[in-house]
């Protein structure tokens, strides 16, 4: 029995730019409702995220970190962040360790709209998932988490100007 042979990596990036489109579309719908940019829900995703810690709580975040995330410069991100906290889906407090730098917290608002937003788009990219099975998607998930892993890396080594982690 001969096996499939494996894909070449350039058709794995068109499918995965095509798969970005996808999401894209699916995400700006969100995001134009709740009148937010793409970098704002990418740091918002990242504000709402759980501390792997035994604490359970939603870590704060250095104005770096975010930068890195949102893959826009250290200035910018400042100006998104100081948008989010105007809007009350954030704020800031001084880091208890060290009380020069500050973290940044989702606030229960903020917590609300990735609640509802991830909703809306459970309903629109669940549907493609609906015939995988459990094990098929945690797979993908495992797959994504790794390209997210990689790309983290790769952010790492080219930050955006004045981004510092």
């Amino acid at each position: 029995m001969v096996g499939r042979p494996d894909p070449p990596a350039s058709r794995i990036v068109d499918l995965l730019d095509l798969a970005d489109r996808t999401v894209s579309a699916c995400l700006n719908r969100v995001t134009h409702s709740e009148n937010l940019s793409r970098e704002q829900w990418r740091t918002l995703m990242l504000l709402d995220s759980i501390d792997s810690g035994t604490s359970g709580e939603t870590p704060g975040h250095t104005m770096g970190e975010i930068a890195v995330r949102a893959g826009v410069p250290a200035p910018t991100a400042t100006r998104m962040v100081d948008r989010l906290v105007a809007d009350g889906l954030a704020y800031r407090r001084n880091d208890p360790w060290d009380r020069r730098r500050v973290l940044v917290y989702i606030s229960p608002d903020g917590h609300a709209l990735v609640e509802r937003a991830a909703k809306a788009l459970d309903a629109t990219v669940g549907a493609a998932f609906a015939d995988y099975e459990p094990t098929g998607r945690l797979d993908v998930l495992d797959l994504l988490q790794r390209l997210a892993a990689a790309t983290e890396t790769a952010s790492e080594v080219s930050t955006p100007t004045g981004a510092t982690v």
